[in-house]
């Protein structure tokens, strides 16, 4: 944990400090409204308490809102994208319960990871190579299904043979998974439902002849739609991006990145902020400026336009200087462009 980079500055007298406002920060900075970052906690919390969710680190790659989660959510297990995430929340004390919810071939670093003895660790195997590594370190494993999206995971009638190859190499084999990653982001809610019902057909049959206690599925933005799965795989909806806010989610957006207009042509009705590829996941479309029209993003660069309808109400258009807030469409490949979140309260940063 560090504490925020010049938290306190001089002030004009001799021996006076002030607080880093959010307005002091370098931009871009990526900055969590804590206030909202708990409501969404506790948002989630109610739906599916303790071990009925099982938080993606990746979404938000802290160990210290992972332990926010932990302690006000109650939520003890953890999964992780990277082996990375593993040993960092293994690091933090917070290795209860860790799913790497991914395929590895990394032996010699998944075997370090179980020998370090600080964690418990499982492993996700859709093949008998991914079964084999997982052999080699000794973790525990769930059979990772196919359930429409063509990534990862075995197809449904292969998972028992490779429940009981994993079992005939000494491994503990805790049950199934299979993520439905292609129907999450359906901003239809009917929609969303019935194909969420039919991947966990493909996962229920699977489920039924590999055996064991858990059952992992879901996202973000299915996390309301599971009835059978036991545990849903959800990270987004901690920070939220403008993607899974267009489907009518109770979880606010607790996440901006602090910019800077660092030029302006209101004649020909647009200015520029210093952010652009290199600081935000694009994959789901551009950001939002509220209050403002999005042109296009470049490296370094957002040109945003006059928003006609507000700009009737004489709205002056931002001058050179000025600070906006920009809103990420897909969070989690926004949060791995930045070393840092700015958690704060109000315009007061708090930590970081």
């Amino acid at each position: 944990r560090t504490q925020p980079s010049g938290r306190t500055r001089p002030g004009p007298g001799a021996g006076t400090v002030r607080p880093v406002k959010v307005h002091d920060l370098p931009t871009p900075s990526l900055v969590v409204d804590v206030d909202a970052l708990d409501t969404n906690i506790t948002t989630m919390a109610a739906a599916r308490p303790g071990p009925a969710l099982r938080p993606h680190v990746k979404a938000f790659k802290s160990t210290d809102l992972a332990r926010r989660v932990a302690e006000l959510g109650g939520h003890r297990a953890f999964c992780c994208a990277t082996l990375r995430e593993m040993e960092g929340m293994a690091d933090a004390g917070l290795g209860d319960d860790l799913l790497l919810a991914n395929e590895t071939l990394d032996a010699p670093r998944l075997r370090h990871l179980v020998d370090r003895g600080d964690a418990r660790v499982t492993v996700a195997v859709d093949s008998p190579e991914t079964v084999e590594v997982a052999a080699h370190a000794g973790a525990e494993v769930l059979v990772d299904v196919d359930v429409g999206l063509p990534r990862c995971g075995c197809r449904p009638e292969d998972a028992g043979r490779l429940a009981e190859l994993a079992r005939t190499r000494g491994l503990n084999v805790r049950g199934v998974m299979g993520y439905e990653g292609h129907v999450v982001g359906d901003p239809d809610r009917g929609r969303r439902a019935e194909k969420v019902a039919e991947s966990m057909a493909l996962l229920r049959r699977a489920h039924d002849d590999v055996g064991g206690d858990v059952t992992s599925a879901g996202g973000t933005g299915t996390y309301d739609l599971h009835d059978w799965a036991g545990e849903v795989q959800a990270g987004s909806y901690l920070l939220m991006d403008t993607h899974y806010a267009a489907l009518g989610l109770p979880f606010r957006q607790a996440l901006h990145l602090e910019v800077t207009v660092i030029s302006t042509s209101p004649q020909r009705g647009w200015g520029v902020v210093d952010c652009g590829l290199k600081s935000l996941g694009m994959d789901h479309g551009n950001p939002t400026i509220p209050g403002w029209n999005v042109f296009f993003c470049s490296d370094e660069h957002t040109t945003f336009l006059a928003d006609a309808t507000r700009d009737s109400e004489g709205r002056a258009f931002p001058a050179v200087g000025a600070r906006l807030g920009v809103l990420p469409a897909h969070v989690d490949p926004t949060v791995a462009y930045h070393d840092r979140l700015h958690v704060a309260r109000g315009d007061e940063v708090i930590d970081v």
